[in-house]
């Protein structure tokens, strides 16, 4: 199962007690999948088009505690579609409560204009809440974590996306909108800002789940740094090491290693016969024993004479 799918599967269970949070979730389904149309006898019919079967659970489940309205109910009717199931309300009576809960007429029944978020139903945090969590469950999904991260809610219209960006910028995420296709997608890809989207949504397991992976992949790319930051040293040293036993053995077979005062020599001489010691090691087998910013000073000054060597012999220096 996806993560995204555990995420959803735990939303599924997760139900306000309160009705005014209840109608918000539901006002999400219907904003996002939701619409009126009229049947061949004239009648106003509420029509819910879905992929997601958590999401026909929970719209069922919805409309009974708000409405009242059983899903065996000989007044509502479920289609297939090929991957699609469509719910359509018919009875007039519930037709007229469900359309002015959602505040998409007036109180005469006599104008209807779907709204996405009428403010008045989100008017409070924790409906604000509800109605983020039902658009996620209807048109949202979240990539695999320890792939990258990625949280997006697809809307069918721009200014739907703005006002749902504009409820999670409420909360502090810092969420952006872009265009794709025939859609407008609202997203986030910080993974703090998606782990405190799951905790506003309601998904706490799925929130620490996500920590657990974050936290994993935070010391996994510590010790990454780690180990190519040691490489890349050892690398540095190698290849100094290299180039001081060129200059030396370029010193010794041309003008001889006698040509060196006695301190320079003497390190020349350890150089070559220890090729993988570092400097500190290296000071240590001095007679006296020099620290490292002294070897590393003598073994400059024999880099330095080589390349004067080389420079008279018309020998290219590396």
């Amino acid at each position: 199962m996806s993560f995204s799918s555990e995420v959803k599967e735990e939303l599924v269970k997760k139900t306000d007690s309160a009705r005014h949070c209840q109608i918000a979730e539901f006002a999400a389904f219907m904003g996002m999948s939701g619409n009126v149309s009229e049947t061949d006898d004239a009648r106003v019919c509420i029509e819910f088009v879905t992929e997601n079967e958590l999401t026909v659970e929970k719209f069922y489940e919805l409309l009974f505690k708000i409405f009242g309205i059983k899903e065996d109910s000989d007044t509502n009717i479920q289609l297939r579609s090929g991957k699609e199931t469509i719910i359509r309300i018919i009875a007039q009576e519930d037709v007229a409560k469900i359309l002015m809960t959602l505040k998409w007429c007036d109180d005469q029944f006599t104008q209807i204009e779907p709204v996405f978020a009428d403010p008045r139903i989100v008017r409070m945090d924790c409906c604000k809440k509800a109605f983020i969590r039902g658009a996620f469950m209807e048109r949202g999904s979240i990539s695999d974590p320890n792939k990258f991260y990625h949280y997006e809610i697809v809307c069918k219209y721009e200014e739907d996306a703005e006002v749902l960006k504009g409820m999670l910028m409420f909360f502090g995420m810092d969420a952006k909108v872009i265009a794709r296709k025939n859609s407008f997608i609202v997203y986030m890809k910080e993974g703090n800002n998606i782990t405190d989207t799951l905790n506003l949504m309601g998904a706490v397991v799925s929130q620490m789940n996500l920590y657990n992976v974050m936290i994993l992949k935070g010391i996994s790319n510590d010790v990454n740094r780690k180990v190519n930051c040691e490489t890349a040293n050892l690398n540095k040293t190698i290849e100094a090491a290299v180039k001081q036993i060129k200059d030396i053995e370029y010193i010794r077979d041309t003008v001889g290693l006698d040509s060196l005062s006695d301190g320079l020599m003497q390190v020349a001489l350890l150089r070559l016969e220890n090729p993988d010691m570092n400097l500190k090691d290296l000071g240590e087998l001095l007679d006296p024993p020099v620290g490292k910013s002294g070897v590393n000073h003598r073994l400059r000054k024999i880099g330095e004479k080589a390349d004067e060597l080389r420079e008279s012999y018309g020998v290219k220096c590396n």
